[in-house]
């Protein structure tokens, strides 16, 4: 009696187990073979896509028909007539005997912004340089700060002042925003004190410089509609912002005689008498 019900269970327990795997098999039937192809041509084509996007159409629109202006090695957008460069460290010692002598015919470089200082201790080591050979050679020049996230704006405003001595016939001086804020409301606090102790001491607007995107996120306070703006925006025919601009970055990728590394190529939205207008008259 004990012996035929143990053998009950068990014959039992493997009908279950048989009907659990055939189970399992009609489950696995259930999609078939071209739809698993489906779903993987579907995934490399979402992966190609954005991977075109984020990473390879600015290097490829490098490389497509120049629609504008060709020099400095890119291609530069229609329907400007005010070009220049600006330059730090990073370029290195320039030849400016070559960058003035081989400055291009087609679009001449008319003004060099040079980064002067960083945060509220930081001067760069080439600027006292690039700005008195800037002036000999003939250039319309400009200084710039970096702004930093971990320095108080008054103190990095001290610093800029400190170490750049505008003469009339510069152009105002620039700030370099672009760092990530933790705090939004903290960073727009410390830069509109840079600003407006910079707009003080100089008697003009300085210009506020930032990526269209970083702009868009973050300098969206109408404090700044006020300011001269400065973009940078890359691979585009033409800049749409929601205010003017005043010049924008086109490439970071130009070539000019005197200077062996790339170095970043700028428009000017405005003609000669412009371009005068915003220099520092006293």
């Amino acid at each position: 009696m004990t012996i035929v019900q143990k053998s009950t269970k068990k014959t039992g327990g493997r009908k279950k187990t048989s009907a659990r795997r055939s189970s399992s098999k009609v489950s696995q039937k259930e999609m078939p073979h071209w739809q698993y192809v489906a779903i993987a041509i579907l995934t490399t084509a979402v992966i190609l896509f954005l991977g075109y996007h984020l990473l390879f159409k600015g290097v490829l629109n490098r490389f497509t028909q120049c629609a504008g202006t060709k020099s400095y090695g890119i291609c530069i957008p229609e329907g400007h007539e005010i070009f220049g460069i600006d330059i730090s460290h990073y370029q290195g010692s320039i030849d400016w005997e070559a960058l003035k002598n081989g400055n291009p015919d087609d679009s001449p470089v008319s003004f060099i912004y040079m980064k002067a200082t960083e945060g509220s201790d930081h001067k760069d080591r080439m600027f006292d340089r690039n700005w008195t050979k800037a002036l000999e050679h003939g250039f319309t020049r400009g200084a710039y700060h970096y702004f930093s996230l971990h320095s108080s704006g008054l103190a990095q405003a001290d610093m800029f002042i400190k170490n750049v001595k505008l003469e009339k016939g510069d152009l105002p001086p620039m700030v370099d925003v672009e760092e990530e804020p933790k705090d939004k409301r903290e960073f727009l606090q410390e830069l509109k004190i840079f600003i407006a102790k910079i707009e003080k001491h100089y008697g003009t607007k300085p210009i506020v410089y930032s990526g269209k995107k970083y702009k868009e996120r973050h300098l969206n306070d109408r404090y700044f509609d006020r300011y001269p703006t400065w973009i940078a925006h890359y691979y585009a025919d033409s800049l749409d912002v929601e205010n003017n601009w005043t010049f924008w970055q086109c490439s970071d990728k130009g070539r000019l005689p005197g200077i062996r590394h790339k170095v970043d190529i700028n428009v000017f939205n405005g003609d000669s008498g412009k371009l005068e207008s915003l220099k520092i008259k006293q």
